[in-house]
């Protein structure tokens, strides 16, 4: 029994790339151009109609661009494959597409020979990322994570005391309006102080204020 044609449906605002990337695919054994979408509620609303495999995106269209057709084609669509066809590759694209779930990447210089083997690999599960968005993502990882602030590292509770401490409430007060126990309060404030770095609590009455964890 032969496999089924990988469905696939083109979404670019350019009419010429369009027509470009139908007849080289159209060329290719195996893949069959259901559907071309010029823009991105074209390209969903297709996506309903032809329930293609694999969807090649275009990142800058008027209205809705890429990265939110991706967003919106894959909610209805989790089981289709977008590979992100483009001339860009700064940031601030880049990484929100592959966030929306964009399964690969490529530039529009790519071969058509590489477009297609693309599109066969992402149909088979296998996701293709040009290699400089490949080396910018190595990159990414390799960074280190900057430090959490210290009161990122606070409980709920403890974030409940230092809020109530900055006030100027007393343990008891803290206690009876928490409904805890002096003990805990001690406790908890403790915690606070070790956490925060600083020694008593006026200074993390300060710290609070200075991180505007309090008005």
């Amino acid at each position: 029994m032969e496999e089924a044609d990988i469905k696939v449906l083109l979404v670019d605002d350019h009419e010429m790339v369009r027509i470009g990337l139908a007849a080289v695919l159209g060329t290719e054994d195996g893949i069959e151009v259901v559907g071309e979408a010029s823009n991105g509620m074209e390209g969903i609303r297709l996506a309903q109609e032809y329930r293609p495999d694999v969807v090649l995106m275009d990142l800058v269209m008027e209205g809705m661009d890429g990265i939110e057709t991706t967003k919106k084609l894959l909610q209805e669509h989790p089981d289709c494959k977008v590979i992100v066809l483009t001339s860009f590759l700064d940031d601030e694209k880049m990484y929100p597409v592959l966030e929306a779930g964009a399964f690969s990447y490529l530039l529009k210089t790519s071969r058509a020979s590489e477009i297609a083997q693309a599109i066969r690999s992402a149909a088979k599960g296998q996701s293709v990322l040009e290699s400089q968005v490949a080396s910018k993502l190595m990159n990414r990882f390799r960074q280190p994570k900057p430090a959490a602030a210290p009161h990122e590292e606070l409980t709920d509770r403890e974030m409940e005391v230092l809020k109530l401490i900055a006030s100027g409430k007393s343990n008891q007060e803290v206690a009876d309006e928490l409904f805890i126990g002096i003990k805990t309060v001690k406790f908890h404030v403790t915690n606070v102080l070790a956490k925060l770095g600083v020694e008593d609590r006026t200074q993390a009455a300060i710290y609070a204020f200075k991180h505007g964890l309090v008005q």
